[in-house]
């Protein structure tokens, strides 16, 4: 199990080596410092002198994640804001844990493209281009799926044990952006109109869906 999530790793960084979005490294190092009050495209340097180890490690990805939600999945992400060594890097990564059934809901990520590697469980996966076709495979134990920059993506635990899958990205912050959350749950919120004609439903619909996806309290 170790060696292939290794080797997952290696490919990966090989690949977003030549591909990453990110710019490219001025200097050897630019911890990010998260405490900056200095807005930035990415952030600003830490300075040399307060840099150490810590901020190049990260051991939240070890361990299944508590899954709480309704969607029976949850995402620990190891970006620049848990790494800030990786900042100017064009890398990160992320850990998904799905419980029998589980789905990690329709979602985007605007600044990054994403490998997963299946670590455990078998998976039903797949994005959607943008003239709406559906590329989608069923996945297990050792295998990877690609889901490009920017496009629509899922993925459903589809057998009776828990899942969990390692995922790779070409940025150090890629960003989420979860569909249903973004258009039912905006605050403030998208007008109820614009919804019903979109979604083609009428309003008592769309105030069940709003209600369904509030922040619970």
């Amino acid at each position: 199990m170790v060696a292939n999530v290794l080797a997952c790793l290696f490919i990966f960084a090989a690949i977003s080596s030549s591909v990453a979005y990110d710019p490219d490294p001025l200097q050897d190092l630019c911890v990010a410092d998260l405490k900056s009050k200095i807005k930035v495209n990415g952030f600003v340097c830490k300075d040399d002198a307060e840099v150490t180890a810590a901020d190049f490690t990260f051991a939240g990805l070890a361990a299944p994640a508590l899954i709480n939600n309704s969607f029976g999945s949850n995402v620990t992400t190891a970006n620049v804001m848990q790494v800030p060594g990786l900042n100017t890097l064009g890398v990160s990564l992320a850990r998904i844990d799905y419980a029998p059934g589980g789905l990690n809901p329709p979602h985007t990520h605007p600044r990054a493209t994403e490998t997963i590697f299946t670590l455990e469980g078998e998976l039903f996966v797949g994005f959607i281009t943008t003239a709406d076709k559906l590329i989608s495979k069923t996945i297990k134990e050792g295998e990877i799926f690609v889901f490009p920059r920017g496009l629509v993506h899922f993925q459903k635990n589809v057998g009776d044990k828990p899942a969990s899958v390692i995922s790779g990205f070409n940025g150090q912050l890629p960003g989420t952006q979860v569909v249903a959350t973004s258009l039912f749950a905006a605050s403030p919120p998208v007008p109820d109109d614009v919804l019903e004609i979109a979604f083609q439903v009428d309003g008592k619909v769309v105030d069940e869906i709003k209600a369904n996806l509030a922040p619970k309290k």
